[in-house]
């Protein structure tokens, strides 16, 4: 196992509770990672051009890695290539920051092609701006043509340009195909519900119990990257349960872009469970729906989104009322459950019935043949039965989606 030393500058400006709130998450990455975190370095300073931190605290740093005799500093802060480099060689040992932390985290979770072409191209995004600056530093003895390395750079750019556009074409492609397939359900009467919410809330413990699956969950960050999708019967309707990956403070625009197909499964669903971890701290809690509703809100103006106080096995029951009273404003229909002991799900699935797209009601009588039986069968399976009678014809009142009800009435017609 790699040990690192973890750095972050704050603002002078900034909060020491966001600050705090914000180390811990990066310790809970490095972590999640696989890494040994064995100290952690911060200074609050504006930051240095040249190494990000003051000349002072960089060697601090070089002295702490040579006395722990760390593998890698993983900084909170976003660096550039120059200050990469700098502090590279300074501290002689590898440096990243967090959004590279993140990158590698998804790339050893990446299992299906799709993601992989995700990870790739959000590691493409993240490198482009710095195109210029790694040719500078890895061609600094071969500088072609007169004061500058254009050649280099401009073609070291390019690659990395026509590499984006063909993961992205490629990525378009298996997205228009999820669509098609999204469409086909939707027409097959299902509903789409996708679980969201801030990584490791418990997103994936809450999946597994609600359809009886074993989808990795662990005490961990990014555990859930690939979309996972279960059929779940909410009070005799038939949903679609999607499992998503979960959100974190200050995903950068190219990263959420990168797996925009992935976020599509929340985008275009019906209904979106928020899940919270209601054993945290509450301002904890406050923040990290901040940042749910920041990555959610310009694409789920028109969906219906249940708050889950997840965990609720973990605190005190005067107290969840309590955060869940208080954090009303950003907590759209509440509702306490407990995955691992499966407390609340009854109120839960209530609150989905609730929250999904109405369906219309209709009754329908034809006559009893081989054909009106098939038909019944398949209105069993597209829609709910509420009543059916079997006398001389068959009358059956049911409800489903319009499109289905439509074409019940068009087979009606159709029989003999």
């Amino acid at each position: 196992m790699k040990s690192v030393i973890l750095v972050k500058r704050n603002d002078p400006r900034s909060e020491d509770g966001k600050n705090i709130l914000q180390l811990n998450e990066l310790r809970e990455l490095a972590e999640a990672a696989g890494y040994e975190v064995l100290c952690e370095l911060t200074q609050t300073r504006h930051p240095d051009r040249k190494f990000h931190l003051g000349r002072g605290k960089v060697d601090e740093l070089a002295q702490m890695v040579v006395h722990l005799k760390a593998d890698k500093i993983i900084f909170h802060n976003q660096l550039s290539t120059m200050q990469v480099y700098n502090l590279s060689e300074v501290c002689r040992c590898e440096v990243i920051d967090k959004f590279q932390l993140i990158l590698e985290i998804f790339a050893t979770r990446a299992t299906t092609h799709r993601s992989k072409l995700q990870v790739e191209l959000a590691r493409l995004e993240y490198e482009l701006p710095k195109a210029r600056a790694i040719v500078s530093i890895l061609k600094k003895e071969e500088r072609p043509g007169f004061m500058g390395l254009g050649g280099y750079e401009d073609s070291y750019a390019q690659d990395v340009k026509n590499r984006m556009i063909r993961i992205s074409k490629e990525l378009e492609t298996i997205q228009k195909d999820n669509e098609s397939l999204r469409a086909h359900r939707h027409s097959r009467g299902f509903s789409l519900v996708a679980l969201a919410g801030y990584t490791n809330a418990g997103k994936s413990t809450l999946f597994n119990a609600l359809v009886g699956e074993n989808v990795e969950s662990k005490d961990m960050l990014f555990t859930t990257l690939l979309p996972t999708t279960r059929c779940l019967n909410v009070d005799g309707r038939d949903v679609l349960l999607t499992d998503t990956v979960g959100f974190i403070e200050d995903l950068p625009h190219w990263m959420v872009d990168a797996f925009r197909s992935t976020l599509n499964e929340i985008f275009f669903a019906d209904v979106v469970l928020l899940v919270v971890d209601s054993s945290e701290d509450p301002e904890n809690i406050r923040k990290k729906l901040l940042v749910c509703h920041e990555t959610m809100w310009d694409q789920l103006q028109d969906v219906s989104i249940v708050t889950v106080f997840n965990k609720t096995d973990l605190v005190d029951e005067k107290e969840l009322k309590e955060r869940m009273l208080d954090l009303g404003y950003l907590a759209p229909n509440p509702v306490a459950v407990s995955a691992k002991s499966g407390f609340g799900f009854d109120d839960l699935k209530a609150q989905i019935r609730n929250q999904l797209p109405e369906w219309e009601r209709i009754s329908l009588s034809f006559p009893m043949s081989e054909e009106g039986m098939s038909l019944v069968a398949w209105i069993f399976d597209e829609g709910l039965v509420h009543n059916i009678v079997y006398d001389k014809g068959i009358s059956i009142d049911f409800e489903a989606r319009d499109k289905i009800i439509n074409k019940a009435i068009s087979l009606v017609e159709k029989l003999p």
